[in-house]
């Protein structure tokens, strides 16, 4: 008697609509000194590093609202993974009003921002 030969285990699966959400997997928060701030995210499943990096921005725009400020200046982000888990390490300063520099945030609107697009924030 010949038993039926088994291959669906050998067939690749198709991808999932889970396996392209992004998993938020937190973030810690160190007040450097004053009004500098670093941010430390993790998350899975980001398309590239500017998910991680954004996922950080929203980190620090909540965290300035919180601490009753409007608005942030990015200074830096590392972005690095490590066995499929995306890292972030971003440092903004703080300010109750628009300082100067290129890369400043309402914070205020990119939390509303952030709540749109289903990022999480602090």
């Amino acid at each position: 008697m010949m038993l039926p030969l088994v291959l669906g285990a050998c067939e690749t699966q198709a991808p999932m609509a889970e396996d392209f959400i992004p998993e938020y997997r937190g973030v810690e928060t160190k007040l450097l000194d004053g009004d500098l701030v670093q941010f430390d995210v993790a998350m899975t499943k980001a398309r590239s590093s500017e998910n991680v990096a954004e996922y950080a921005e929203c980190a620090a725009a909540r965290y300035t609202l919180i601490r009753g400020f409007g608005f942030a200046r990015h200074v830096r982000t590392n972005v690095e993974i490590e066995g499929g888990v995306w890292h972030a390490d971003a440092v903004y300063t703080i300010s109750p009003s628009l300082p100067a520099g290129l890369k400043t945030i309402d914070a205020e609107v990119t939390v509303q921002n952030c709540m749109e697009k289903g990022i999480p924030t602090v």
